[in-house]
């Protein structure tokens, strides 16, 4: 099952939230850069390019992500240039730190949740 995944890439992952406010706000705090988006009678959203990815932030129905073990979960991973920077970027939307930060082999990471339960790793790149 270890087979390449010829000419398959992720191109598209959108987040949907019940506070777009507060749920861009961390994402930018992140370092992501978003512009505002209407597309024809659809709903005002934010849209980020990360390398010919798009991550889109549109608006949803109150609720919370699934527990981060559970099926359905998601969790986002981010490379950052400064855990440090970012946490304390965070500090201001008082956003919850799961675990970390830690080193492993790969390097220095932590886990925090988004507004919506979302899990994000970032991970400290050199």
């Amino acid at each position: 099952m270890n087979m390449p995944a010829a000419g398959v890439s992720l191109g598209l992952l959108v987040i949907r939230t019940s506070d777009v406010a507060r749920t861009l706000s961390l994402y930018c705090a992140l370092g992501l850069d978003f512009v505002e988006e209407k597309h024809g009678s659809g709903p005002t959203h934010f849209s980020c390019n990360l390398g010919g990815m798009i991550l889109e932030i549109y608006p949803g129905q109150p609720g919370s992500a699934p527990e981060r073990m559970q099926v359905g979960a998601t969790l986002l991973g981010f490379r950052v240039a400064s855990i440090d920077h970012v946490l304390s970027a965070l500090a201001r939307w008082s956003t919850p730190v799961l675990s970390g930060p830690t080193r492993d082999i790969w390097g220095r990471r932590v886990l925090v949740e988004d507004p919506d339960g979302r899990a994000i790793e970032l991970r400290e790149v050199p």
